[in-house]
């Protein structure tokens, strides 16, 4: 006679047995695993516990990003290597693309450009960032920078009636960068279109509209803006992109430099403002997320749009002892009680384009020599920041 039980005993005394060890079990790891047991064995069982959540650590950034310029259709693919091959080996979770007007739209058949990405390419490096981990924030850079050197953008070359100064200013000399004008009727009908294309092929959950170094704002000469106050401009249109960006259910991402105040701070009138914009902060909505840019010093303004009560993220460029100066604010924000739930992490800039980033990074990380330009700067900033973002 054999002192095996048979099967059926066996299978009946692990059907009664389980579901009580489930239900008393104290380890969580161990109750699913008998839950896993039971299932095989076609039995329900008590839900099992909740795994224990992990204390929140001032070291580990919620936000652990990346900025970078939308490449050409043909460069495609060597961003989406790089998003599937190196940024899950640099842990980032985050990609702002800034798109602007490099996109071959179909909501307005003017700003159509068969060399730029359209939906497949755009849909495909939607799709690489989902295995990997990272949300995909596009970029559209409102108010400002609708001109470089001595061309204008897209928008003001197909709709020149947008432009604040129209007329002035030929071929763009003597100034930064051209501005559209916000109180135009017309702009946001324009603008609007090309956000909602673009939030609809990423399935964007935030959008950030730029609006950084608007110098030209409130221009004597535009008719519907001269003698208006710049911080209610300024404000105005924040709340205007905010309330469309929260109606498609987005979130609304910034530059934060038009907040600061170039007097105050002392921060000169690129990284803040000199032009009267600055009283803005205390006009636009709290649920901004605030991308706060410094490449050359560590100025602390994110604690200050912390203490304001708006999420922030720090954005270094070139400079890695800057960009490791940068982190330790951020991680002391982490790390008081009142602050840490606005203080969100990192985001590197990289002011180059998607080739000269990407090609810059495999030397930097080869440890080769290369010479100094904006992509070679930019990578090694956001090696050494990355690196050290990862010693928790």
């Amino acid at each position: 006679m054999t002192t095996e039980a048979p099967l059926t005993t066996i299978m009946t005394t692990l059907r009664n047995f389980l579901p009580i060890a489930v239900a008393r079990s104290r380890n969580w790891q161990c109750a699913l695993a008998l839950r896993i047991v039971l299932g095989w064995l076609g039995v329900g069982a008590p839900a099992a516990p909740a795994a224990p959540a992990e204390r929140p650590s001032a070291g580990v950034l919620p936000i652990r990003g990346l900025h970078l310029s939308a490449p050409a259709k043909s460069a495609t693919p060597q961003l989406l290597t790089f998003i599937r091959q190196e940024l899950p080996k640099m842990d980032v979770n985050t990609l702002i693309l800034e798109i602007g007007y490099q996109y071959d739209y179909t909501s307005l058949p003017e700003f159509a450009d068969s060399s730029a990405m359209g939906e497949v390419e755009l849909k495909q490096v939607l799709q690489a960032c989902r295995e990997k981990g990272i949300e995909l924030i596009p970029q559209i850079n409102c108010l400002g920078h609708q001109s470089w050197a001595q061309y204008n953008g897209r928008l003001l070359d197909k709709h020149p009636e947008f432009d604040e100064t129209p007329g002035k200013y030929p071929e763009n000399k003597g100034i930064y960068c051209r501005s559209y004008c916000p109180l135009h009727p017309q702009v946001h009908d324009v603008v609007f279109a090309l956000m909602d294309e673009l939030i609809k092929v990423c399935e964007a959950k935030a959008f950030h509209v730029g609006m950084d170094e608007v110098f030209i704002l409130a221009d004597p000469d535009c008719p519907r803006c001269q003698g208006k106050d710049p911080a209610q401009l300024f404000a105005d249109e924040v709340n205007r992109l905010h309330a469309h960006l929260k109606a498609q259910g987005c979130r609304t991402w910034i530059w934060g430099d038009r907040f600061l105040d170039a007097k105050t701070t002392r921060l000169g009138k690129w990284e803040a403002s000199d032009n009267g914009t600055a009283p803005a902060i205390d006009r636009v909505p709290r649920d901004l997320t605030i991308c706060d840019w410094h490449y050359e010093a560590p100025a602390p303004t994110a604690k200050w749009f912390a203490e304001k009560g708006f999420d922030v993220v720090t954005c270094p460029w070139r400079r890695p002892q800057v960009a490791l100066e940068q982190l330790a604010q951020m991680r002391a924000l982490r790390a008081d009680p009142q602050l840490a739930r606005h203080a969100l992490g990192m985001v590197q800039t990289t002011w180059c384009s998607v080739p000269e980033f990407v090609n810059a990074y495999a030397v930097v990380q080869s440890g080769a020599f290369r010479e100094k330009d904006r992509g070679a700067d930019s990578a090694r900033c956001f090696v050494t920041l990355f690196e050290a973002l990862s010693k928790k």
